[in-house]
């Protein structure tokens, strides 16, 4: 049961998305309209995403497995799971007008896809009853700093995912959450448990400044230990952590874009450190 102070938190957070998810789709996220009727069309997220999954996947490929996408946004990475042949897709997200967008893409793009209204941390009760469970499960790009914990996350995730199947997340590196904007000092805590409140009227795409009327965001920190052993304590096995140089968006000032590698990276003359983590869990029995 989450407290009165994650509840205030938690709602103060949705509101904010939900202004996020209306800049995002006009314009934020690029014209949806034209990716939804290129049937090629797949996010860079989500090649990210599958080069991580792919030594886990039967032939390297989505194809046939029941994938269920968690904190999904405006669904143009769920849309892509789809199209890499991922069957009887679902999409999660707290925000009802992100899935107002993502429900709207889906239909433009012809495809079909189930999106579910609620929090990630309680997933499995949000899905309809006999829905039965999940070959993949997938997280990725800016998640889990929007929790204030991780164990009801863990849980859910292992009561959806099927004997044998995959669980991935990919995101902001942790230690992120503790340093500066120009990353080459710490300036807060690290350590699960730390809590950040700040005030912002944009989001992170281009030419949103004074778009987002709910300005109140909080972020909670999740070190690599809380994020691992929480899996583990679900009853996954880990089977691969990775720690990358790059990253999905523009974390920092001071990245510059790669277009070799599709993502931001550090300087070469600054000092360089993990922008990105990812894990691979599996559910053996």
């Amino acid at each position: 049961m989450q407290s009165q102070d994650d509840y205030s938190a938690i709602t103060d957070n949705l509101n904010n998305w939900n202004d996020r998810a209306d800049v995002h789709a006009h314009g934020g996220y690029g014209n949806l309209s034209e990716f939804a009727q290129n049937p090629e069309a797949i996010t860079t997220t989500v090649k990210h995403d599958l080069a991580v999954l792919k030594p886990f996947l039967p032939a390297n490929s989505v194809k046939n497995k029941r994938l269920l996408h968690l904190q999904c946004h405006i669904g143009d990475d769920t849309l892509s799971w789809a199209r890499l042949g991922a069957k009887d897709v679902y999409g999660l997200d707290f925000s009802p007008t992100a899935l107002k967008y993502a429900r709207n893409l889906a239909k433009q793009a012809k495809t079909p896809i189930t999106y579910v209204e609620g929090d990630a941390r309680f997933a499995a009760a949000a899905m309809p009853e006999k829905l039965g469970q999940f070959d993949l499960i997938v997280t990725s790009a800016g998640t889990i700093t929007w929790l204030p914990d991780l164990k009801s996350w863990a849980n859910s995730i292992a009561r959806l995912l099927a004997v044998g199947g995959t669980f991935m997340i990919r995101d902001s590196h942790p230690i992120l959450f503790a340093l500066d904007n120009a990353g080459l000092e710490i300036i807060q805590d690290y350590f699960s448990g730390t809590e950040v409140t700040y005030q912002s009227d944009a989001s992170y795409t281009p030419n949103s400044a004074g778009k987002i009327k709910h300005q109140t965001n909080h972020n909670w920190a999740h070190d690599f230990a809380e994020i691992i052993n929480s899996l583990i304590a679900a009853g996954l096995t880990i089977k691969q952590v990775g720690e990358e140089k790059v990253t999905d968006w523009k974390a920092l000032p001071s990245l510059i874009y790669s277009k070799e590698d599709e993502g931001w990276v550090l300087p070469p003359d600054s000092p360089q450190f993990p922008l990105e983590f990812s894990v691979v869990a599996q559910k053996l029995s």
